[in-house]
């Protein structure tokens, strides 16, 4: 079984390390960027696929197990509301024992297999490629500086900024406009739909 499992890893890492070495090869039509354009645009793309793999990336396990979730975690709420305190609190406490902490777990583990694998994964795959093709001595061979940023300091020596963080500060940027932006088109679908049924209404009748 060791033998087998060690197999396993080898090919994926050869797997990896193939796609790893394609992807360089393909991002080196990039580097008149530099590097601050470059790490940050891997960044936003890693941004992308992680969402995009959100919406893909489902099990139908996983759409049962939030149905249930929610029924019994509905169902709790039920009982809370009972006018009866004493008599609503044992029963909550009945449905927890019963379905709802089960439920829980389920739907909790579930979903973070599926971030494992829609988030985790290609963030850490990214972290790893920049960690490895552009650290201070690829940056120095590629761009002619070892560092990505350079930040003046009151001390006199600048902070020296490297590809793994401003990838790290560019991903953290991302999702933030990301949540911004999709609150912003919310808000104006929202507003939309407020506004055309009321422009829809028909005119009444006007006597002229």
């Amino acid at each position: 079984m060791d033998a087998v499992l060690d197999t396993i890893w080898e090919y994926m890492a050869a797997g990896f390390h193939h796609l790893a070495e394609t992807f360089y090869a393909t991002l080196q039509n990039l580097h008149f960027l530099g590097p601050i354009v470059l790490i940050t645009l891997l960044a936003l793309c890693t941004v992308a696929v992680t969402k995009l793999l959100s919406r893909l990336i489902n099990t139908k396990r996983y759409t049962e197990l939030e149905k249930k979730f929610h029924y019994w975690s509905g169902l709790r709420d039920q009982a809370m509301q009972c006018e009866d305190r004493e008599k609503g609190k044992r029963m909550a406490r009945n449905i927890d024992q019963a379905e709802l902490n089960k439920a829980y777990y389920d739907y909790f583990f579930e979903g973070f297999m599926l971030g494992i694998a829609r988030r985790i994964i290609p963030i850490f795959f990214m972290f790893a490629f920049i960690n490895e093709y552009y650290r201070s001595e690829n940056l120095l061979t590629i761009f002619g500086r070892g560092y990505v940023l350079q930040i003046p300091t009151s001390g006199g020596e600048p902070l020296l900024i490297g590809a793994v963080f401003w990838y790290i500060i560019s991903l953290l940027f991302g999702y933030l406009f990301w949540f911004f932006a999709a609150k912003f088109f919310s808000a104006s679908r929202t507003v939309q739909t407020d506004v055309l049924p009321t422009m829809a209404k028909p005119l009444k009748d006007v006597n002229y």
